[in-house]
């Protein structure tokens, strides 16, 4: 069986035990109140791993500022993955037409603008544009949980193009930002050996396009900016990521102003991708929670 194929069984079972409901786009997916506890369950297991360390929790809604999301380069090196908002700002004339296109089938889409808002491709994003400035001694620590998205439409149920992604995001010199990624990889191997998941650690890079992405991607991957914990969900050749650990280098520090002892601050950040772990855990363990082997249930029902 190919990997497509296996994606779209997997898809199918998934559909038709209710766990997910089909929205009628490609990766947009109703969920279930089981797929819900798993994912808070889960949450809840992170939570517990990283209390210690203190760090200050955020919540932003799944928008952020257009002006901050230019000023991020992303629209510059994965403008495929982007989704920006539009809405109408037209008159009573321009009304009465939109309604004459929609009724009669028109292209009404030149009928709307861009807003000054664009959705959130990664949880960690809302967050650079509030740390201008100089930072505290040691830097900061930052827990973040949001709804993401990213147009990449297909019928992978684990590339869904909106799903939720929990961070933790560290500030701060090199060697403290560099130690706050190794002690996360550590971590989030032990983490999923814990819930019998069959992961392994690689290194990856961003999907950048073009013909500039490809020497962005490779200068990624050479300096080792960017792994990924990998499970074998819908396919054994090419596994799928749950979990990543970048680290940007003084990149977010010298956008957005960021600052530590008067210098760009360094920053990383460790990412669960929420869905993609309940999709792991239905996968290895069956769709019934109840069923799944002691050991798994004993960390997420403690």
């Amino acid at each position: 069986m190919s990997s497509s194929e296996s994606a779209e069984k997997f898809r199918h079972e998934l559909l038709a035990s209710g766990l997910l409901v089909d929205c009628g786009v490609p990766g947009i997916y109703g969920r279930s109140a089981v797929f819900e506890e798993v994912i808070a369950r889960f949450d809840a297991y992170v939570s517990g791993v990283g209390a210690a360390d203190g760090a200050t929790s955020l919540r932003f809604p799944p928008v952020l500022s257009r002006a901050a999301f230019e000023q991020s380069g992303y629209l510059k090196n994965m403008p495929q993955l982007a989704g920006m908002v539009q809405s109408f700002s037209g008159e009573q004339a321009d009304h009465v037409a939109l309604i004459h296109d929609l009724e009669t089938g028109a292209d009404y889409r030149p009928r709307l603008g861009m807003t000054d808002v664009v959705l959130t491709p990664a949880a960690c994003y809302p967050l650079y544009p509030t740390q201008t400035g100089e930072l505290a001694a040691g830097g900061r620590l930052f827990d973040i949980y949001s709804y993401c998205f990213r147009h990449e439409p297909s019928l992978d149920p684990a590339r869904m193009q909106s799903f939720r992604m929990r961070e933790y995001v560290r500030l701060g010199a090199p060697e403290d930002v560099c130690a706050f990624r190794a002690r996360w990889l550590e971590r989030g191997q032990r983490m999923l050996a814990e819930l019998e998941l069959d992961a392994h650690v690689a290194l990856a890079n961003d999907p950048f396009f073009g013909r500039t992405g490809r020497m962005l991607a490779a200068n990624q991957r050479e300096q080792e900016l960017k792994y990924e914990l990998v499970i074998p969900i819908t396919s054994t050749e090419q596994p799928t990521a749950v979990m990543s650990f970048n680290y940007h280098q003084e990149l977010f520090g010298k956008l957005y102003e960021i600052r530590l002892d008067r210098e760009p601050a360094h920053t990383a950040c460790v990412g669960f991708g929420m869905e993609r772990i309940a999709l792991a855990l239905f996968k290895k363990h069956g769709f019934e929670p109840q069923s799944w082997p002691r050991a798994v249930r004993e960390q997420l029902w403690p």
